[in-house]
């Protein structure tokens, strides 16, 4: 799978999202039509395994720490970027998010949990920050960005 078509895999969730409230109603959402069992989840877990081993996917960083933008936000992508990061037991750097973000994390290992929460959708609300922390082992997570922004702390 390549970058075009990992953009046509995430298609249907972008336009679930578009021009919604990033909010907790967002995510129960996300769960309710993409849950971690579904088709869709399944699928697009698979194809971000198969593009790390790529190389095109979580090309920057460290062991325990690999990130990278996938999609950058366009009109085709209803403004949303598409970032993916491979987080192993780690506090990930502290971050802010001007417009929201929306999570979808895939534990890797069993017990793996993202900022607390296993596999499945999660919602950081506009003007929200944290330091993202993968506990209990390795996990991928997807995130969406409204207008690709965020901010790190400095």
């Amino acid at each position: 799978m390549n970058q075009d078509q990992f953009q046509t895999l995430m298609s249907p969730v972008m336009q679930a999202i578009d021009g919604k409230t990033v909010d907790q109603s967002l995510a129960d959402e996300l769960n309710s039509a993409y849950p971690p069992e579904g088709d869709t989840f399944k699928s697009i877990e698979a194809a971000c395994h198969g593009a790390i081993e790529a190389g095109w996917m979580c090309a920057h960083g460290d062991e325990g720490r690999r990130f990278g933008r996938v999609i950058k936000p366009t009109p085709e992508t209803c403004n949303l970027s598409v970032d993916v990061v491979q987080l192993k037991d780690i506090v990930g750097p502290h971050h802010s998010h001007p417009k929201g973000e929306i999570c979808m994390t895939m534990p890797v290992s069993p017990d793996a949990k993202f900022d607390g929460g296993g596999a499945g959708w999660c919602v950081n609300e506009p003007g929200s920050a944290h330091s993202p922390t993968v506990s209990d082992g390795e996990a991928l997570v997807l995130y969406l960005l409204p207008d690709g922004e965020i901010e790190f702390t400095k």
